[in-house]
């Protein structure tokens, strides 16, 4: 699926020990990622005692101005910054003449920054002026192949002429920042180096639309924007989402994994009544998610857990390390140092008088469903698990056939999808095989030249070369599934196109009958999709146009199976 590229939202630095050279004052770099730019302003102060303080402005981001530093170290040359609050950091090289540092910025992925000695100041705030005929929100629907995604942009004129910011509803971004707005006439064009991205179009004659394309990454895409008259045009309806006050008690907490020296921050659920209660802890799916899980507009975990909840079942959900309020480093983890995280949760849930020490379980979706039998195999404090769309089989066998099915359902021939996913798989055959870094980038660059965009062909690479997917690719679930005694829910939409029934469900009922596992139901719920919704083909394209978020059937199905646990 497609995605906008974003470098996200930068920064946090603060004191340290210093030497030799002075690198107090103001300096500037720009992140390239995939065609992407964010300018960023280093802010360097020396204290009496010689330590250095810092700040950090993301120029192109509104409001990220004037973020502190958490800690700046300068020894030999070598300048180090840890940015705690977006979890990066940077590694750099003072040059002798103490003009330019040289160096890398990583936060998920690395990438090359070079700081040059601000010799003028940069501007950063624009004050408003009369408004244009065009001020005011407008939005637009991008269709990327794979999901429809909505755009809305902001304009409005100041001294300095016209401005705007960007969201991405269906993705949860809001207020990215435009680097240039440029009208001749009816003629109007807005660029977001932050994203690589730039809209072009032209103005209607009686102002109500713009009319238009979208480039970003390589990639060019019909963009018609109209007027925004009621902000509730913004709004997905999501009529499952639960309106506070709860029927029940629900707490901000944070736990340690001690592990991995990562704090988890999270949200735990308690039904009313006495207790103690059975309780779940609930594992996210691939890449950063946020503790409700977040997708297009959904909430899949805050449904579930106030479902759950709603029936005498407490749960405990957290951000990913890395994401929201928790810390750590989110890209340099793998699948079974998030498997830490899950554990360092059971043992959260066994402090609180609240819950039933003997009833804790995991809820994995997803990944999250891989996760959870790899806990459960070796850590005798989970008394069941439930894997919603769980893999069965390793990722070089998930991910050709969950493309191959994506593209039939979007309606690309069943041959033309085939010879795609045999492409896949000679990739992730080359990234599994080739020990060569250099020439497996190489290699790579050359089966990918003329399929992706020339833009993101790096930004490419450096996914599927990561820790993560390394990892997911040659991972077997059935290695845990195995070793599992506890009680196991398995659960599939039939109509799953990301992580197929007909291809996991076998091997996982497979493995847990080699277990000797007598506790086991395994099944496929009809009509539903990999989010668990009501779906009518399962592809990813429906999820952010279905207005349920978990079908009632998924969630009385894993309520009652819990119960009777």
């Amino acid at each position: 699926m497609k995605r906008f590229i974003c470098v996200a939202a930068l920064v946090l630095l603060a004191a340290c020990l210093a030497q030799a050279q002075d690198i107090a004052g103001d300096w500037q770099g720009t992140l390239n990622a995939g065609g992407a730019e964010l300018r960023l302003v280093l802010h360097i102060t020396k204290a009496p005692d010689s330590t250095f303080k810092a700040t950090l402005d993301s120029i192109d981001q509104p409001g990220a101005n004037g973020i502190p530093v958490n800690s700046v170290t300068l020894k030999d040359s070598k300048l180090s910054l840890d940015v705690a609050a977006v979890h990066g950091t940077y590694e750099g090289k003072v040059a002798a003449d103490a003009k330019t540092i040289t160096g890398t910025w990583t936060q998920g992925a690395a990438l090359p920054l070079e700081f040059k000695r601000a010799t003028a100041p940069i501007k950063t705030e624009h004050k408003p002026a009369k408004p244009s005929d065009i001020d005011g929100a407008w939005m637009g629907s991008l269709d990327t192949g794979a999901i429809q995604l909505r755009v809305v942009f902001h304009i409005v004129n100041t001294e300095d002429g016209l401005t705007a910011t960007m969201d991405s509803p269906d993705q949860g971004q809001n207020g990215l920042p435009t680097t240039s707005v440029t009208r001749d006439g009816a003629t109007l064009k807005i660029e977001a180096k932050g994203i690589g991205g730039v809209f072009e179009g032209k103005i209607a004659a009686d102002l109500s639309s713009i009319d238009g394309k979208w480039s970003q990454g390589g990639a060019t895409m019909p963009l018609v924007l109209k007027r925004v008259k009621d902000q509730a045009e913004l709004e997905r309806k999501r009529p499952q989402n639960p309106v506070k006050p709860y029927p029940y008690r629900d707490e901000e907490v944070s736990y340690d994994n001690k592990v991995q020296n990562v704090t988890l921050a999270a949200t735990l659920t308690i039904p009313q009544g006495k207790g103690p209660f059975p309780a779940v802890v609930l594992l996210t799916g691939s890449g950063p998610q946020d503790r409700d899980e977040s997708l297009l507009g959904h909430k899949p975990f805050l449904v579930l857990s106030d479902y759950l909840t709603r029936h005498g079942i407490a749960v405990l959900r957290a951000d990913d390390r890395g994401v929201g309020k928790s810390t750590g480093i989110f890209a340099k983890a793998t699948t079974a140092d998030f498997a830490t995280d899950a554990e360092a949760g059971v043992a959260y849930l066994k402090t609180r008088p609240e819950v039933d020490l003997h009833k804790i379980g995991l809820i994995g979706h997803s990944e999250g469903g891989v996760i959870a039998p790899m806990v459960a195999a070796r850590n005798k404090d989970v008394a069941f698990i439930v894997m919603m769309a769980g893999t069965g089989v390793p990722g070089d066998q998930i991910l050709p056939a969950q493309g191959e099915a994506i593209e039939v359902a979007l309606g690309k021939s069943p041959e033309e999808a085939a010879k795609n996913a045999a492409k896949e798989k000679e990739m992730l055959t080359l990234v599994e095989t080739e020990k060569d870094d250099a020439v497996l980038q190489k290699e790579l660059k050359e089966k990918m030249a003329g399929d992706v965009p020339e833009a993101q062909i790096g930004l490419q690479i450096s996914q599927i070369t990561s820790p993560w997917f390394r990892y997911f690719l040659t991972y077997d679930p059935a290695t845990a599934l195995r070793k599992v005694t506890c009680p196991v829910l398995a659960i599939n939409g039939a109509l799953d196109k990301q992580v197929l029934p007909s291809q996991n469900l076998p091997p996982i009922r497979k493995a847990l009958q080699e277990s000797g596992n007598q506790h086991v139901e395994v099944d496929e719920l009809p009509g539903l999709n990999h989010l668990f919704q009501t779906a009518k083909t399962g592809s990813p394209a429906e999820y952010a146009q279905i207005e349920e978020t978990m079908s009632p059937v998924a969630l009385d199905k894993i309520a009652t199976w819990i119960l009777k646990q």
